[in-house]
């Protein structure tokens, strides 16, 4: 199990984008995340049947150690840790409340 999956919300704790918050929109092989509105490049688009050219801002990914959870409950960066339930089912939770993030 990740410590990070898609949909969180997490801050950029290093480089030119520290303190930005964003949403995970994807997690690639790589140990690199994209997040949205963080680490932007513009993109020369050429002009097509299905679209108008022009410059683009695009998200390039990230490395995923460059970033912290947020917790839902406390609202801060946090580490992440794992418990298991009665059930069994593994399940993360925030080291700073102790709260379970679903």
């Amino acid at each position: 199990m990740k410590k990070i999956k898609k949909k969180d919300i997490v801050i950029v704790i290093s480089g030119k984008d520290k303190g930005k918050k964003g949403e995970v929109l994807k997690l690639l092989k790589d140990e690199k995340i994209l997040v949205s509105k963080v680490n932007l490049a513009k993109k020369h688009m050429r002009p097509t049947q299905t679209g108008p050219g022009g410059i683009k801002e695009i998200e390039k990914p990230i490395y995923i150690s460059k970033v912290k959870l947020v917790c839902p409950k406390c609202n801060q960066p946090t580490k992440v840790g794992f418990t298991f339930l009665a059930t069994g089912e593994k399940v993360r939770f925030c080291k700073k409340c102790k709260e379970m993030i679903l």
